[in-house]
């Protein structure tokens, strides 16, 4: 009788060691547990914070990339315009060129029409033939303006070695007209504010 109440003190001893050893193990797991889940969270933040990182570095090389294909067309941009307005500069430069050489050729008749009407001046019984004449010479004349070709206003103006070409030189009649474009032999013309032929003029000594 007196050997069962010291095994139920002895059972009941047991059954807490063991019921503290299995709080324990559980703590010991629960433990675990919270490390496990703990690394697990800075593992996940990591690997956010480096995705982050690798999002930001693809996005900013992104930026780059774009960056340099709009400096790049930028610059494409620019060239091309500078070839188009060379090459319209070329062609309008080539075809004023070719114009100019034509209207040279051109002056030598508006030289022989103004000698023509020159002489007529003091013709008598030709009006006729001079009105028709200076029709024509009118007519010239507004072709080669709406060509560009513009008569250079030499006469009396002061002797420009850029603009007028001296013929020779004869005594001023007054002081004020020494050093001065006297008479003007052969008539000089701009082309587009270019001189095609320059004026040959006498000049006052």
């Amino acid at each position: 009788m007196t050997d069962k109440p010291n095994q139920t003190m002895e059972d009941k001893k047991g059954s807490k060691k063991n019921k503290g050893k299995q709080d324990h193990t559980k703590k010991k797991e629960t433990e675990k547990k919270n490390k496990v889940k703990e690394t697990s969270t800075k593992q996940s933040k990591k690997t956010v914070e480096q995705t982050k990182k690798s999002t930001k570095t693809s996005e900013t090389a992104a930026a780059e990339k774009i960056a340099e294909f709009q400096n790049k067309y930028i610059r494409l941009s620019a060239d091309f315009d500078n070839y188009r307005k060379r090459t319209l500069k070329e062609k309008i430069d080539l075809i004023k060129s070719a114009n100019a050489e034509i209207l040279l050729n051109l002056l030598p008749i508006m030289d022989d029409f103004e000698r023509a009407l020159k002489s007529m001046e003091d013709t008598k019984g030709c009006k006729e033939i001079k009105d028709g004449i200076d029709l024509i010479y009118n007519k010239f004349g507004e072709f080669l303006k709406s060509s560009g070709v513009i008569e250079i206003d030499a006469l009396h103006k002061k002797f420009d070695t850029d603009i007028h070409e001296a013929v020779t030189k004869i005594p001023a009649p007054a002081k004020k007209l020494k050093g001065k474009v006297l008479d003007v032999i052969q008539k000089g013309y701009y082309l587009n504010e270019k001189i095609i032929r320059y004026p040959k003029v006498v000049i006052g000594d």
